[in-house]
Order: C-alpha cells, then structure tokens, then sequence
C-alpha cells in the first residue's frame, strides 16, 4: 500500500538536453601492452574536446567493457558533471553494438560521434554543424581533411556537379595529409607516392535563399548564401556529426566482429545518395593508443630509418615462423581473457 506522494508530483520543470550530443564509444580492456597509455589518451580526448567546440553540447560515453581502473574515472567525472550520460557495458558488443545503442539513445537532434583516441581543436563541432546545417540532404560530416576511399563518396560528387562548385586538385597541405596517415602506422615514403597520384575534391556551396517569410528547421548557417560554404568530399567512421534522424535510417548494424566492419555505415550512406563531407582544416586528429603525437614523436616515426645491425634475440623474434607463432599465442590469452 502507497504511503503519501511521491514527490516527484510536484516538480515544475525538468531539464532539456542540450540539442547536441557528443557521443564517445570507448573500449580499455586493461593498463598494459598495447592498451598501456590509453586511459591517458582518453584524458586527453576528453579535454580538448571541451575546450573549445564553438558551441554547447551534452556528453554521452559508452564505455565498451572497459578495465575497473577505466571504470572508476568514468563515474568520476559522470559525479563530478563532467559526463551527463555514461553506460558501462559489461561486455564488449563490438562497435556496431555499441552504436545502436549510442545512436538510439543519444538525446540530441544533432549527434556528434567519436571515437575515444581523437584530439579535438577549437570550433571542431560549430564548423562540423556549419557545413551540417547548410549543405542539402547530408549524412555526416568529418572534422578533418584527409583522402578517403572514393567510392565511399560518390553520390557526393554526382550532387557537387549539378549543385555547387566544384575543384580538383591538391588542397590538403602535404604537412596535414602526412600527419594524419603517419597516426594510422605508415611511413613517410609510402605516402610519397600515394599523395602524388590522389587528388582532393572541394565543394563550395551557396544555399539559395528561401522565400521570404518561409522558415526551415534546418536553416543555413548565417553568411552562407554570400560567401558560400567549403567542404571537401568523403567522411569517416572513426568521428562524424549528423543529424540522429539521419542515422536511424541506417539502424540497427549487425556486425560479428568487434572492429572491421565499420565502412558499413561509409557504405550505406553513400549507397542511399547521402552527402558525406569533411571540414577544409584539421579539426580533428587520431592519437592511436600512445602520447607520441603530443610529445612530437609522429614525424620521427613516419621515417625510413637507415638500418641497423640488429643483436641475435632480435632476429629470432623477427623470423616468420617464430613471429607467427607469438604472435598467435598472444592473440590467443587475450581472446581468453577479453571475449
């Protein structure tokens, strides 16, 4: 039997979720080995992307099944205010797990994914909404220039042709394009070659004017229809803003692997002629797992090192078969451990 009221009855108002959210998917399985600087890399994600996003947002983390130690710092800054939604996943669901849930659940009109190794700069989300709010009919929008798979951004270019201008040529600096692929484990020399044959497209778009008196839910951001709005053609998975009604068309995912099936969604926004653009400057960089970005390490990676006589230890372990074999082991404890 009920006692009283509850109190509840006699709140006035409750509280509006910001119209953005930002939504981080992350996965620290433990502090060691390959994982040993990633609740590190986490911080730091966490605070440049407050720093200065150009406008207000609500944060929602998913945290994949991550360590206790990477637990507790999440419910930290939740208590502390610093986190407004936080789920933690007793199991690892895989990406595509994890954003059905993140996408459905995220309470913005607007969802501005990422993953949890990005390093944001000042104005990474308004420029991201600018592009978002005043180009026609767009899927997602990446906060970094950078040279993606063509055929993952071909309704893009069908659209710019019919509907805005649109160059070819070498518009993403060597410097910036260098950057970003020396993050992903390449060397400098290999991306010689590669930026030297591949070209950049640059969309510039000036939305007409609606009739006077009319008003859209989705007006263009002020000054495009004068100067017109830059974007460059292709998106990626890895961080994107989208409107969240857009990206229900495309749920749920079901991926049987927890990584590698992500260009699903690159694929089935393009396939549905969804506009897929990036912003014209890096806003946005992949850290990888470690600080060595930060601490300026990238550049001296990328290099081909002259070569060095390496001691007898080395080279067993650089034997095919040996390697293979470790290698295997290794992947074994861990699949023992963390699936």
């Amino acid at each position: 039997m009920r006692k009283g009221q509850n109190p509840a009855k006699f709140v006035k108002d409750v509280a509006r979720p910001e119209r953005i959210t930002v939504a981080l998917l992350n996965y620290i399985p433990f502090l060691s080995g390959f994982y040993a600087e990633t609740l590190d890399v986490l911080k730091v994600s966490l605070e440049s992307m407050r720093k200065d996003a150009g406008l207000p947002f609500d944060l929602m983390v998913f945290d994949n099944g991550s360590c206790p130690e990477v637990r507790d710092f999440l419910v930290q800054e939740k208590e502390e205010g610093r986190i407004q939604y936080l789920i933690l996943s007793e199991k690892n669901m895989g990406k595509g797990g994890a954003w059905n849930v993140m996408l459905t659940g995220a309470p913005g009109e607007i969802i501005a994914y990422t993953d949890s190794d990005v390093l944001f700069s000042p104005n990474w989300l308004k420029r991201s909404v600018e592009i978002l709010e005043t180009f026609p009919n767009v899927g997602m929008v990446t906060a970094r220039p950078f040279r993606t798979p063509p055929e993952f951004y071909e309704s893009t270019l069908k659209w710019a042709r019919d509907n805005a201008t649109l160059d070819e040529g070498q518009f993403i600096p060597w410097e910036t394009f260098l950057e970003f692929n020396l993050s992903l484990g390449q060397t400098e020399e290999e991306n010689k070659k590669v930026y030297a044959e591949t070209r950049d497209w640059r969309i510039t778009y000036r939305p007409a004017k609606s009739p006077q008196g009319e008003r859209s839910d989705r007006e263009p951001a002020e000054g495009a229809q004068s100067k017109g709005v830059v974007a460059f053609a292709g998106a990626s998975h890895w961080q994107f803003t989208a409107y969240k009604s857009t990206l229900q068309q495309f749920l749920p995912f079901d991926m049987d692997k927890p990584m590698g099936q992500v260009r699903q969604l690159d694929k089935r926004m393009n396939d549905a002629g969804l506009l897929r653009l990036m912003v014209s400057d890096p806003l946005a960089m992949n850290m990888s797992n470690t600080l060595g970005y930060l601490r300026g390490e990238l550049k001296d990676s990328g290099k081909v090192k002259s070569k060095k006589k390496k001691g007898f230890a080395r080279r067993m372990l650089d034997l095919a078969p040996i390697k293979k074999a470790l290698l295997a082991v290794y992947n074994k404890i861990f699949s023992w451990y963390y699936s």
